[in-house]
């Protein structure tokens, strides 16, 4: 039986020593539940869903990046938060990782401390909403007691970054923020992320407010960053 007083992180990778690694270095602060594939790792998220996943990108059968895929598509879990583990470490495979979906990206072999700093940081800012707040900007609502977007009744999908990255462009319309103001508004400034993280997260937030055409809202100001407009 889990631990309520903790976390709960889905730990999927198919190599054994990884995952008794990793588990060793969190027990003290979180439950930790294992799956050597994506396969098991749904048969895990029927009997418990956890607070956050962590995503090995190599895996036989269902490759990571096609599983978080399938976790963003479905109700029950896109609001989870991924962060994918790898060793493929260019620029090209860190941009398809968030792109696919992943919150965050942790190349291998990576420190115990760097692990645990991102969980952190990730539980943190999923969790950190404002009770009973209610944002309104033209047609879409952003409501944080249910933590659900609609845009004319209708609700619209988002992964928990797109969903923080929201919450804070609604909170001040109209105000052009830079890469490194939503790097430390939204992600929190005590931990590296790069500045390209934003763009992608951008991209994927425009993609997701398409199918109530609200994607313009989410505007580039060239040379100073991005800003949620009206105008």
């Amino acid at each position: 039986m889990a631990n309520i007083n903790k976390p709960t992180i889905l730990i999927v990778d198919d190599e054994y020593a990884i995952r008794e690694m990793i588990c060793m270095s969190l027990e003290n602060d979180y439950y930790c539940l294992e799956a050597s594939d994506a396969h098991k790792a749904e048969v895990k998220l029927n009997q418990q869903l956890p607070n956050l996943i962590l995503l090995d990108w190599m895996m036989p059968g269902i490759s990571g990046i096609q599983y978080i895929k399938s976790l963003r598509r479905n109700d029950k879990t896109n609001a989870i938060p991924v962060i994918m583990l790898t060793a493929k470490t260019e620029e090209e495979n860190m941009l398809e990782c968030l792109d696919s979906g992943a919150d965050d990206y942790l190349g291998k072999p990576f420190s115990t401390e760097e692990l645990k700093a991102r969980i952190r940081a990730l539980l943190r800012r999923t969790s950190n909403t404002r009770s009973n707040e209610i944002l309104n900007v033209a047609n879409l609502m952003l409501d944080n007691t249910s933590h659900r977007v609609s845009s004319n009744g209708e609700t619209i999908t988002l992964g928990p970054t797109e969903y923080n990255l929201l919450a804070f462009f609604m909170r001040s319309p109209e105000r052009v923020y830079s890469r490194e103001q939503l790097l430390n508004g939204v992600w929190g400034d005590n931990v590296y992320v790069e500045e390209r993280t934003v763009d992608v997260h951008i991209r994927r937030l425009r993609k997701a407010l398409e199918s109530s055409n609200n994607q313009n809202l989410i505007q580039t100001v060239r040379g100073a960053g991005y800003r949620l407009s009206t105008q």
